[in-house]
């Protein structure tokens, strides 16, 4: 990430790792706790969402806006909340906002697509398509070809493949989960199941977006259950 509060490096490593929000929740603390402390709520809103309450979770991440409105553009996890939660207008707007502080996210534009496309069909999605600068990590090209219309979930893998054997695991998870997300948008729940039930399992991580993954199987009921261990 380009931005000041998230900088992300040129490495390809996973961005929304649980670690990312700890520059979000210093900045929550810098003003007193009030009845209402936006450290708690930001919490709270996370830990909802991970429990599998993701309109709950989206009702939090909705007063922590409310107490502190300048922190909204920061907020990539309340628009993954607002898209479980179904609220896919508002979801798309977050994406928006994320946008004007992280230029250069391809995982931005990916569930900015999903929202428009869930909202509005995929031409309009595609249309709609948010500009990003380059974002070096692997696979993010090829996703954002492929979303963009131009590329191929074999394009997609073969990035994701290549490379040490330390990053393919990760890459893989990624490859797996935007194109399961791409799946989902277009209506095409076998392909969407497959891939994402693939970066659930046979390539799971446990940071952030990996945990993800294995929300979106749980919440539409699919079979993901864990791997034996590495």
């Amino acid at each position: 990430m380009t931005t000041r509060r998230f900088c992300r490096s040129t490495a390809p490593v996973p961005r929304r790792q649980l670690a990312a929000a700890l520059p979000l929740l210093v900045a929550l603390a810098a003003r007193p706790a009030s009845a209402a402390d936006p450290r708690e709520v930001f919490t709270a809103a996370v830990d909802q969402l991970f429990a599998g309450d993701p309109k709950r979770s989206a009702e939090l991440f909705d007063e922590l806006v409310a107490l502190r409105p300048e922190i909204e553009p920061e907020l990539w996890q309340r628009g993954l909340a607002l898209y479980y939660a179904d609220r896919f207008a508002d979801g798309r707007r977050q994406f928006e906002r994320h946008k004007e502080v992280n230029p250069a996210d391809v995982e931005n534009v990916t569930w900015h697509f999903a929202c428009v496309a869930r909202e509005q069909g995929i031409a309009a999605a595609r249309k709609m398509l948010l500009p990003v600068g380059s974002d070096a990590r692997v696979p993010m090209k090829e996703v954002l070809d492929l979303y963009r219309g131009t590329g191929s979930a074999e394009a997609v893998l073969a990035a994701a493949a290549a490379g040490p054997d330390s990053a393919r695991r990760n890459q893989l998870c990624y490859a797996h989960l935007y194109l399961g997300l791409l799946a989902e948008a277009e209506g095409d729940d076998a392909a969407a199941k497959r891939h994402l039930v693939a970066a659930a399992t046979t390539h799971r991580m446990d940071h952030f977006m990996g945990k993800i993954a294995q929300l979106h199987c749980r919440l539409r009921g699919w079979e993901a259950a864990q791997p034996a261990a590495r």
